[in-house]
């Protein structure tokens, strides 16, 4: 049975928006049509489709995708039922096969690569198979961050530390880590304002310390009006604000606009204190350094982004100090 991309019975869980022509589907982490209103380097990273499930129920034994090949070292990770079947690598191929599946009525997952751009031209599924569409009624988690959170040097797409952390939890997740950039953009906040969400994390500062983008007189004040903006349509959920993780070198060297991550992480936890004196109860503060610390830097091997294994254990931190803290029954 061939499905094209834009079967309706295909949901393309984690994505903002989908980009549908006679070529198939790429799915974006920003509104595509409007992309010319975000930076240029942010629509290179947005294209990249970490943290998006092509999801569906069907008793298939066979999955094969028909692909648009791209050059980049890039995979895909099938799950059925939560439970984790194969990756296959997608350099230098127009498609991916995965063979002798569970024969019964099962929930499809592919977690399409978190690097790379991804285009699906079509799908084939077992003759005769039966295919259902599924719509999550997980809570929908938005994290937004730079390339800690987009985790190009996770294992695979299904072990960025946002994935792992959104299976353990049951989250339906929406990844905004964009390497490089997470400044803070304005279009970002109107961005994460306007989708649903029930849970919102926040990860800021690394990029704006690499790039000099905001100094002390502007950032905390970006700070502030960001998580306004997202309050306007979410004034009441979870929204945890985490400054930078470990990054040895950055703790006390003074940047191009003066910041150290020490002054950083100091003008984070003070506009958490700003808002939650203007009446935000439930917005919560985290030290990076509680999620991936001084003890994890055999796993920082450029000293500022995690290897394979160190992204398994800040999700595994992130789980502990900060889910466990918004949402202890988890």
């Amino acid at each position: 049975m061939q499905l094209k991309a834009n079967d309706v019975r295909l949901n393309w869980s984690g994505a903002v928006s989908l980009q549908i022509d006679d070529n198939g589907v790429q799915p974006w982490r920003i509104p595509h049509g409007i992309r010319g209103l975000f930076d240029p380097q942010l629509q290179l990273r947005a294209a990249m489709p970490a943290g998006v499930r092509l999801s569906f129920y069907s008793d298939t034994r066979t999955i094969e995708g028909q692909i648009e090949a791209a050059s980049e070292n890039n995979q895909i990770d099938l799950y059925c039922n939560g439970d984790y079947i194969a990756t296959r690598d997608l350099q230098n191929t127009n498609q991916f096969q995965f063979r002798d599946l569970p024969a019964e009525q099962k929930l499809v997952e592919l977690w399409l690569p978190q690097k790379g751009t991804f285009k699906l031209r079509s799908i084939c599924l077992s003759d005769e198979a039966t295919v259902e569409r599924f719509d999550s009624d997980r809570p929908r988690w938005i994290t937004y961050g730079s390339s800690i959170t987009q985790c190009a040097a996770a294992q695979s797409p299904s072990y960025t530390w946002p994935a792992i952390v959104a299976r353990k939890s049951a989250f339906n997740l929406t990844c905004l880590g964009f390497g490089g950039q997470c400044h803070l953009d304005p279009m970002l906040a109107r961005l994460i304002r306007d989708l649903p969400a029930d849970f919102i994390s926040i990860c800021c500062g690394i990029n704006i310390y690499g790039a000099g983008s905001l100094g002390p007189r502007a950032f905390q004040q970006a700070i502030i009006g960001t998580l306004l903006t997202i309050r306007e349509r979410h004034p009441d959920i979870p929204l945890a604000l985490i400054s930078p993780i470990c990054s040895p070198p950055r703790e006390e060297t003074r940047n191009a606009v003066g910041f150290t991550l020490k002054t950083m992480r100091e003008q984070v936890a003070e506009a958490t204190e700003i808002l939650k004196a203007h009446n935000d109860h439930n917005l919560f503060y985290f030290d990076g350094r509680t999620i991936f610390g001084a003890d994890l830097v055999q796993y920082l091997p450029d000293q500022l982004h995690p290897d394979a294994e160190g992204y398994k254990f800040l999700a595994q931190n992130f789980q502990q100090q900060v889910i466990k803290t918004i949402f202890p029954g988890l």
